[in-house]
């Protein structure tokens, strides 16, 4: 794998890249950066519809000078994005200590520190309640803003789950035999070895040392890539989101899709990685799965109602949908 630039130009090209940039970190960025991309086209269209309330924000006028004036909450997402890089980190950090709770307590700097062990729901939550909390200060309508987030978020998550595939992280799933591998399935998808991980261990062995996985298989030849897995299953689940984006329902209807999609891939994924189990049997992971799930069919039962023509959210007009 490549954990770090320099290992992808010196095995490409010949020479290594002198700054030392580290492949999750620059695809956590590209996730970022996408995601804020494809909601400010959201917001954009939202505000348009008249479905989003102006803000007042600092902006520039065609000289270059800025003064303050309504404009489209589009504006306020660039400070969401760095929220979300410096709360999604911490909160991916304090969930992984909470999951892997004796490792921390063996070695707690080394897990504070290290550059690898990030619980992804973890920063979702703890990210979200702090751009929740920066969209109601600015008097945001934050059902909408959830919404226009919805399909962006769902598509840098499969983007974060490259960064943990080239960086080699640990996050990966349970021991595999390419002697099992299906004919019409590529190695690399089935069985992966993960070279130069960021954890400096066989994974296989990582998984048995560190996780207490043994592997039962005669002829175990790595684990499961299931940061691809993830990739794929979030692209094509963002895509949906995308096309959905119109509904005619009430702020708040697509992020509970998104609440039942990102839990529904979650809590199947994890049936194939190593996760310390929990007191009620499952992984965190999948217990957190299942309350985006609930959350989710709570939220649809709450906002499947068209929205008047002409009304806006903060108008009680709504209607419910006719039974099919």
């Amino acid at each position: 794998m490549y954990p770090r630039i320099s290992d992808i130009t010196l095995d490409l090209f010949g020479f290594e890249f002198p700054i030392p940039l580290f492949s999750f970190g620059l695809m956590v960025a590209l996730a970022i950066l996408t995601a804020t991309a494809m909601s400010r086209v959201e917001v954009d269209r939202l505000f348009g519809k008249g479905l989003m309330k102006a803000v007042r924000a600092k902006v520039k006028d065609s000289k270059g000078r800025e003064k303050v004036q309504l404009t489209s909450p589009s504006v306020l997402l660039w400070n969401m994005a760095v929220m979300a890089g410096a709360f999604g980190v911490l909160g991916a950090k304090l969930f992984h200590i909470i999951d892997y709770w004796d490792e921390f307590v063996q070695n707690p700097a080394a897990m504070i520190f290290s550059g690898s062990g990030l619980t992804v729901y973890g920063g979702i939550l703890v990210a979200g309640i702090a751009i929740l909390w920066y969209a109601h200060s600015k008097g945001v309508n934050k059902g909408r803003l959830m919404d226009a987030i919805a399909p962006g978020l769902m598509l840098a998550y499969g983007i974060g789950r490259i960064g943990c595939y080239l960086s080699g992280d640990g996050d990966w799933g349970v021991c595999s035999s390419l002697d099992d591998k299906p004919g019409w399935i590529p190695g690399f998808l089935w069985s992966e070895t993960f070279p130069r991980a960021m954890v400096g261990a066989d994974p296989v062995t990582y998984n048995a040392v560190q996780r207490g996985a043994e592997c039962t298989l005669a002829n175990p030849t790595g684990v499961y890539p299931t940061m691809l897995y993830e990739f794929a299953m979030t692209a094509v689940l963002a895509a949906l989101l995308w096309v959905l984006r119109k509904h005619p329902f009430k702020a708040g209807w697509l992020i509970s899709v998104y609440g039942i999609l990102a839990g529904i891939q979650r809590f199947v994924i994890e049936f194939i990685k190593v996760n310390p189990d929990t007191s009620l049997g499952l992984p965190q992971s999948q217990l957190i799965s299942i309350g985006f799930i609930v959350a989710g069919l709570i939220g649809l039962a709450i906002t499947t109602r068209r929205v008047v023509p002409n009304a806006t959210d903060d108008s009680p007009a709504v209607q419910p949908v006719a039974a099919s």
